[in-house]
């Protein structure tokens, strides 16, 4: 039998601000990935749902430590150019954040994208783009760059 080995996807951002700082930053969900936001984020089996125009992606608060960690559990999603539409459901969005010297590091991991997933390519890219121009903006200089959806 042969073993099968994933590769989510993952990435590091490394900040001067505290642990309880990044931490509530990634919990204002609506100022860093999507303006259109429904639910709550604030304790565990809280449950969020992110709009981009006809995609959503609904989740689950699973684990949640107070400056260390926060675990997105997808209950739900709907990513309509994908042959699964479903492809994230199941999926875990996992944020550790630890203290490095006088850094803050933040590291993402998105457990189940994995390159075998139609949507890899595009879903990885997005996730460095989130991190990279609006998340870690959010935490270094206050304000983020959301996703703004229209409502028609």
């Amino acid at each position: 039998m042969k073993a099968i080995t994933t590769q989510d996807y993952t990435t590091t951002l490394l900040v001067s601000q505290t642990p309880e700082h990044v931490f509530d930053a990634i919990n204002n969900v609506a100022a860093w990935w999507s303006a259109s936001f429904e639910g709550r984020t604030e304790k565990l089996n809280d449950i969020f749902t992110v709009r981009f125009g006809e995609v959503y992606i609904t989740s689950e608060i699973t684990e949640l430590v107070p400056a260390k960690k926060i675990v997105w559990h997808v209950t739900d999603c709907n990513k309509p150019w994908l042959k699964n539409t479903k492809e994230w459901n199941g999926t875990d969005m996992i944020w550790e954040i630890s203290k490095k010297g006088e850094q803050t590091q933040l590291r993402f991991r998105h457990l189940g994208l994995v390159p075998e997933l139609e949507c890899y390519d595009v879903c990885s890219n997005a996730w460095s783009e989130y991190l990279q121009q609006s998340l870690l903006p959010l935490i270094t200089k206050g304000k983020g760059k959301p996703t703004t959806t229209k409502k028609g």
